[in-house]
């Protein structure tokens, strides 16, 4: 240990001695961590054994990677990593832009009254239940008492429309644009945290040299909030992979499996409602599942850095 280190070292022991009281605070949030979340990890084990629930998961026999091997090889494996994929990124490409887009404009309102209407009328739809909005979905897409069978009555008097929730395709769209539409409003309460730091002598300074209000969103407010929006894109990102179980599983129907079927809903189908509960099958696919939320979270992260400095140079 050479001398620097060592009183470095002594300098952080005189520190927690001065303050033991924050770091005593500090410790309870530690253990819990430590229990709730490192602890379980020990589980992970399970991916690589051949888990029986009498043996438990120390006294299980290992299997190695036989599990990982059965699902890339399956026909499942294409299906559900493709479906997961396709549903993340296409949520992802709208609703980012959308948030920041939504957030200007509701920045340009001028009346606080009317401001505060819109922020409170856009935040409502966040707090349905996923449960409460499928069913919402079903009912006003249901061709015969729903809202969009009525509708299509009126204009074809005693034809009936086809049932779009039974296709396949249009899975899809109602998935991602059912979640546009519920957290839309609520995405853009961080931005216009953001936003509220933006100095008003940058816009008054402007409005003298006679830049319009959209110059001003351009120049002024968006490259405020470009470092937060690339925190939030580095944060969906880590998360491609995984796609909301509920909501899934509620849309999911014999019909539109074929794009429905993602990996949380296909670990919930092999791993508990099997005939033979595949235990250490389920949590070999969950843990690919991670492993490559992982690597995407560290590849967004050093992208997203390089494209926040070039876009801060840019304005």
């Amino acid at each position: 240990m050479t001398a620097a280190t060592a009183k470095k070292k002594g300098k952080t022991w005189i520190n927690v001695r001065r303050r033991w009281q924050l770091y005593l605070f500090l410790l309870v949030p530690v253990v819990w961590v430590l229990i709730f979340a490192y602890y379980p990890m020990l589980g992970v084990q399970i991916a690589f054994k051949n888990y029986m629930p009498r043996q438990g998961i120390w006294g299980s026999k290992w299997a190695g990677f036989v599990h990982f091997r059965t699902f890339f090889t399956s026909y499942y494996f294409s299906r559900t990593v493709g479906n997961t994929i396709r549903l993340s990124l296409y949520h992802l490409a709208v609703n980012f832009p959308l948030s920041i887009i939504f957030a200007l404009m509701i920045n340009i309102i001028e009346n606080p009254w009317l401001k505060k209407r819109v922020q409170t009328i856009v935040y409502v739809p966040h707090f349905i239940s996923t449960v409460v909005l499928v069913g919402m979905l079903t009912q006003i897409m249901n061709p015969v008492s729903g809202l969009y069978g009525t509708i299509y009555r009126v204009f074809n008097p005693g034809a009936y429309p086809t049932d779009i929730l039974s296709k396949a395709t249009p899975f899809i769209h109602f998935y991602v644009w059912t979640g546009i539409w519920q957290n839309l409003g609520w995405n853009t309460i961080i931005y216009m945290a953001a936003l509220t730091g933006v100095d008003p002598e940058l816009h008054e300074a402007a409005q003298i040299d006679g830049a319009t209000r959209l110059k001003r969103m351009i120049h002024i407010d968006l490259p405020t909030i470009l470092p937060t929006a690339s925190i939030v894109l580095i944060l969906n990102s880590g998360s491609i992979m995984n796609v909301g179980f509920e909501k899934a599983y509620l849309m999911q129907n014999n019909i539109n499996v074929v794009y429905s079927e993602v990996i949380s809903t296909y670990v919930y189908k092999v791993g508990l409602t099997g005939a033979t509960n595949q235990f250490s099958y389920a949590a070999a696919v969950g843990l690919f599942n991670n492993v490559i939320n992982g690597i995407l979270l560290l590849i967004v992260n050093g992208v997203s850095g390089k494209l926040s400095e070039g876009a801060n140079s840019l304005f």
